[in-house]
This record gives C-alpha cells, sequence and structure tokens, in this order.
C-alpha cells in the first residue's frame, strides 16, 4: 500500500504561550493548575504533516509523542493480511491520537494518516506518563473511566453554553442538603398517649406533626399529622380520648440527612405525603414538610403538582399540562441530570393522567370490570422529558360472561378514545407507532394480553407491531393494581421460560451499527458516508435501552427505567460494576444532550426531536458521545455471549 508521506523528523518551535493557550482549552490539560501547565507546555513542540502523511504503522511503529491535533484530521484503520482495510475513526482538532500506546507500553495497534494537511502538538511520552501518574484524572479521561469531576464539567459545559439562566430562577434542590432545612425541634409524645393530648402538644409548639415513641424517646414507631387529626378523628366523630396508636402512620417515611431535598421531593410528590422524617446514621433527627422543599423555589414543581391535583375541568388540565415542560428549565439550571428531571416530569404526566381519568369516569359512571391503563416505551421507563409521543394500553379484569363482556368492549373503547383525545389537548400526540389504548389491539381483557405476552416472548411474530420493545417497558399509570401485577409477573415468569423474544432482540441489537466517529461537525458511518445531524435517540441511546432491557428480562427484574435497570444488574452481580457505571454515564449524558436540545426547540415553539447538530457540542462532549459507541461493541458481545449461553443450555 501507497502510505504516501512519511511523518516528518523536523520539529518546529513554539512560543509556550500559544501552548499554554491551546491546552488550557481541551480536556483533561484545562483541568491543571496554570504553573503545572506552563510547565507541561515548556516540553510540547509542534509539528507539520501534510496530507497523505502516516503518522503510526499498525504493529511496527513505537508511540514516542502524545499527537494532540491543533489544526487538521486524522484517520486511523486496520490492514488485514490481504491488504483489505477497515476503517476504524476519524479525528480533528482538539483531539488526539497515541495514547493508548503510551500507557500499555506497546506499538501502535492501528494505521493512522493524516487526511488533510494537519499541525500537531507533540507532547513527549516521559511527560504524559508523569501526568498520567500524577493527575487522577488524566488516566481516567484516557482510559475512558470519566472521574465524577470531568462528568461534572461535561454537565456544567452544557448548561453553561445552552441555557442562559433567568432572572427570576433560583432554585437550591441539588445544591441544599435535607439536613440544612430542619428549621424547628423535634417533637415527640408516647404512642399511647390521648389523640387529645396530642392536639394540645401540637398546638403549644406551633407544629403540623408529632413523632410517636414507645418505651424510649430514640424508639419512633410512627407520626401522626393535623391531617390524621382532622380526618381520622374529627370528621370520624372518633374519641379524643383514644391513643395516638389508633391513628399513627408507620413505619415512618424517612430520607438521610446528606440525601439533597429533590430527592426528598420527589419522594413525597411519589408518595403522595407531606412530612418525611430526617434520618442521621439510622437514627431520626428531624422532620421535614412539602412547604420546606416549596419554600425553596422560584417555579415550583410541587406546586404544579397539588395544582393539577384539584382540578376538575378539562381546560384547566390542559393548561396546567403546557407548563409543565417548563419545569425542565429550572431543573437544568438547578443542575439536575437527565434521568432527575425525567423522574419529576413522570410524577407531573402520571398526575395529568390520572385527573384526566377521573373525570372521564364521572361521565360514563363506573367502569363494567376493574381495569389499568399501562404506560410503555418512554413513559414506561419514565424516560420522557417532552411531549414527543404517547404510547399507552389498557388491560381489563377477564368478564364474567358475555354479556359483561360486551359491555366492557363498549365502555373501554369510548373511555379510552375520549382519554387519548384529552390527552392530545394537554400536549401529549400520539406516537407514530400509533399504539395507544383506544386501538382495539391495545385495549383487551387480562387474559388476551397474558396470551399474548407468552407469544411474544416464544419469539412468534405478530402482525402490525413494529417494535415489541415498547411493551416490555411497562408501567402503571392509574388504576387497578393487581391487574398490573399479574401482566408483570406473567413477563417475568415467561421471559425465563422461553427464550425466543430475547435471541431475536439480542440478534437486532447485534446487526446495528453505530457511528464510527464524531469528526468536527459530522457524524462518519462506518462505510464513510458523513452526516451533520446525528439521531441521538436512535443512533446513541437505543443501543444501552435495549442492552439494559434484554438483561432485565433475561435475569427477572422488574423495573423498567434504563439507569436504574444498570444499577440492579450491577448491584446484583449481573454485570460489573465498572463497565455498569461506564453505560450510565453515557447514557446519561446522551439524555442531557438530547434534553438541552429539545429544550431550545420547545422554546422556539418547534416539535422536539432527537436530531443533534454536532457542530454545537464542546470537545468533551464529542469525546463522550464518541467513547459512547466504542462502548457498544463491548454490549454486544456481551448480548452474544448471553445467546451462546441459551443455545448451550438449549443443547
Amino acid at each position: 500500500m501507497d502510505k504516501g508521506h512519511m511523518a516528518s523528523n523536523g520539529q518546529v518551535p513554539s512560543a509556550p504561550d500559544v501552548i499554554v493557550d491551546f491546552l488550557g482549552n481541551i480536556m483533561p490539560f484545562k483541568e491543571l493548575d496554570l504553573q503545572l501547565l506552563q510547565d507541561v507546555a515548556r516540553h510540547v513542540r509542534v509539528d507539520f504533516f501534510p496530507k497523505g502523511t502516516w503518522l503510526l504503522t499498525m504493529g511496527e511503529s513505537e508511540v514516542r509523542f502524545l499527537y494532540l491535533i491543533q489544526q487538521g484530521g486524522v484517520k486511523s484503520f486496520l490492514t488485514d493480511e490481504e491488504g483489505q482495510t477497515t476503517l476504524k475513526d476519524y479525528r480533528g482538532e482538539g483531539e488526539y491520537i497515541g495514547a493508548l500506546g503510551i500507557i500499555r507500553g506497546t506499538v501502535a495497534n492501528m494505521n493512522v494518516e493524516t487526511v488533510e494537511d494537519t499541525f500537531c502538538f507533540l507532547l513527549p511520552r516521559d511527560i504524559f506518563l508523569d501526568l498520567i501518574t500524577s493527575q487522577p484524572g488524566f488516566a481516567q479521561y484516557y482510559l475512558k473511566s470519566f472521574s465524577e469531576k470531568v462528568v461534572s464539567t461535561a454537565y456544567t459545559e452544557l448548561r453553561k453554553h445552552r441555557v442562559a439562566r433567568r432572572g427570576d430562577e433560583d432554585l437550591y434542590l441539588f445544591s441544599i442538603k435535607v439536613e440544612d432545612i430542619i428549621g424547628r425541634t423535634l417533637r415527640r409524645i408516647p404512642v399511647g398517649a390521648s389523640v387529645q393530648d396530642a392536639a394540645k402538644m401540637m398546638m403549644r409548639f406551633s407544629v403540623g406533626s408529632l413523632l410517636l415513641y414507645e418505651n424510649d424517646e430514640d424508639n419512633i414507631v410512627g407520626i401522626i399529622t393535623d391531617k390524621d387529626l382532622r380526618n381520622k378523628v374529627v370528621a370520624a366523630g372518633m374519641e379524643m380520648a383514644m391513643p395516638v396508636r389508633k391513628i399513627m402512620t408507620s413505619p415512618v417515611a424517612a430520607i438521610s440527612s446528606q440525601a439533597v431535598c429533590f430527592d426528598a421531593l420527589i419522594k413525597m410528590m411519589s408518595s403522595g405525603i407531606h412530612h418525611l422524617a430526617v434520618e442521621d446514621n439510622g437514627k431520626i433527627t428531624g422532620i421535614i414538610t412539602s412547604h420546606d422543599v416549596m419554600l425553596l423555589q422560584g417555579n415550583s414543581p410541587y406546586m404544579l403538582f397539588k395544582e393539577i391535583s384539584t382540578q376538575c375541568s378539562y381546560p384547566a388540565l390542559y393548561s396546567l399540562a403546557q407548563k409543565i415542560p417548563g419545569v425542565v428549565r429550572n431543573l437544568i439550571n438547578e443542575g439536575a441530570k437527565a434521568g432527575n428531571i425525567a423522574q419529576m416530569v413522570a410524577l407531573l404526566n402520571d398526575r395529568v393522567l390520572a385527573q384526566l381519568l377521573r373525570l372521564v369516569e364521572l361521565e360514563l359512571g363506573r367502569a363494567p370490570v376493574p381495569y389499568c391503563w399501562l404506560l410503555l416505551g418512554c413513559e414506561g421507563r419514565k424516560e420522557l422529558t417532552f411531549k414527543t409521543g404517547q404510547e399507552n394500553a389498557l388491560v381489563y379484569a377477564d368478564p364474567e360472561d358475555d354479556y359483561q363482556q360486551r359491555a366492557a368492549a363498549v365502555y373501554f373503547k369510548e373511555l379510552s378514545k375520549r382519554t387519548i383525545n384529552h390527552l392530545v389537548n394537554c400536549g401529549y400526540p400520539v406516537a407514530e407507532e400509533h399504539i395507544i389504548a383506544s386501538d382495539s389491539r391495545w385495549c383487551r381483557p387480562l387474559r388476551v394480553w397474558k396470551d399474548q405476552y407468552t407469544t411474544w416472548l416464544k419469539g412468534e411474530p405478530f402482525a402490525g407491531v413494529v417494535e415489541k420493545g415498547a411493551f416490555f417497558d411497562i408501567r402503571l399509570g392509574y388504576g387497578h393494581k393487581p391487574l398490573f401485577e399479574e401482566i408483570r409477573a406473567k413477563i417475568v415468569k415467561d421471559a425465563r421460560k422461553y427464550n425466543g423474544y430475547l435471541i431475536s432482540a439480542v440478534n437486532d441489537c447485534t446487526t446495528w451499527r453505530t457511528p464510527l466517529a464524531v469528526f468536527r461537525d459530522v457524524i462518519v458511518e462506518e462505510d464513510g458516508k458523513q452526516e451533520s445531524l446525528f439521531d441521538i435517540k436512535e443512533k446513541g441511546l437505543a443501543p444501552y435501552i435495549h442492552f439494559a432491557r434484554i438483561l432485565a428480562l433475561h435475569y427477572g427484574i422488574r423495573e423498567t427505567n434504563t439507569l436504574a435497570r444498570l444499577a440492579i444488574l450491577a448491584k446484583e452481580g449481573r454485570l460489573d460494576g465498572e463497565l455498569a457505571g461506564r453505560i450510565q454515564e453515557a447514557c446519561e449524558i446522551q439524555m442531557h444532550i438530547q434534553l438541552i436540545h429539545q429544550l431550545h426547540q420547545y422554546e422556539v415553539g418547534s416539535l422536539p426531536d432527537s436530531f443533534i447538530a454536532l457542530g454545537k457540542l464542546t470537545e468533551l462532549e464529542r469525546k463522550m458521545l464518541r467513547d459512547g459507541f466504542e462502548l457498544v461493541g463491548e454490549l454486544n458481545d456481551l448480548l452474544q455471549s448471553l445467546v451462546k449461553g441459551i443455545h448451550k443450555r438449549q443443547r
């Protein structure tokens, strides 16, 4: 093969301030203090390589420098014994080559050639190794195990460069710990005290709750609130002399004193409670309320949650639902990651759905049989942040006779049709796949749903379903929980009994091809095709989502959220913890990039999509994106091993 120009030997001295300026703007050098950065810069030289220069030759070249590309670009590729080449990567300004060879002490494992006239800053091997040894962030950066500081820097860049803070935003949900908002002295009362004594104590100290203890003041067994006094005593006509244990809530919902206030808010909203005990080393040290957390917020998601919960008209719900995306901006600015934000949005969306269904039930009357509304796909995984398409289904209890069957079919057809229309008016469009409860295929009795899941898990095709994966990311949106639990138990049981769907799903995953590289403002595919827009949903996030789903089904994990699935897999020893962490980081950063992209679209009145303009990403974001592409290959290898294990057991 013609190797074009070979790398030059003449290095051109460069002014240290120019080098310092360059290094000070790229990761991880920008994290060094100025004195160390200047010391490093004194060892760096600049070299020019014309287009077609081979910088490194696979299996031959000793890697003597870390090549930092100041201008131009290179490609790396493998060459087999027959001279056939396989393109592996492109790299441009601000990126590097040679790090892995230096760290491992090996010759070049790929050919590297300039694709245009290129200037590189050359950092000698021994200086680079000193940095790897003395600066932990360097080893983590170049070995693709990002430190918390590097990841934090990436999120800071996303907020700083893409989302301008507004004057009315003053949030502290992620910067203040729960222990910092405990304002009042903890008040306790014996569990055998009377309701009247409890009421007097609450009035005396102006508190809305009391902790109940038994024998020892530190042995907390329950809690009562002023709401308990109103609802369980006064309204119910109970005796004031009865002991408070009769009306207490036990056990007491608690949260760590070191948790941030966002975690407390999520726990209160999802549990429907207003008081949380604060624990420090297993001991309750205080109480915080929803009001305490609300005081920290400017544009409060909790206030919006409460407003939605009290609405009794469709137009009011339409209006409040349109405010949900506004919560996203504030949470981004406060420091929330995409996973945090998706949790909050899911809670708000669920509350809108619940209120809509209650209103529709009032119009139609009581349902002939119990039912539940299922959320699928992104909603089922709690990964929907903007209203990019609803996917749902309805399951109802098996009718006892033909009459009840006909009544149920008519009732749920009308209920689902009205609810879907109201959701559209709230700003939740129907997804392209058209998997919605108003479609008779997805509004069925429990028995039919169970049979359907068995069919899918055996691997048998089902006409008209483009993506069955959405049906394995389900959660309860509203309704009769036991029905949902039966469906979920059926999925877990049959997924471990039959392997047809898992094998076909793995085959689908391993035939996908992630992009080869991020080069300047374009994505490069394996065939060399270049695109300036990157579909981060289908080519970035989808491999992680499918990987986590397949392993969760295989190991009987009921969780549907991708990040939570990965955490459980690691905790149970089903997935290497270090690898799980890398997948979570890659998934979270891509979710965050997509989130901010969609926020911009929302604020200019465009429909949110997942097509990212690569030119708007920072150098660090591109690196994390590229490392995510390389990670997909490891995941595919794991899935192939999983299938081989299944086939081996079947023989």
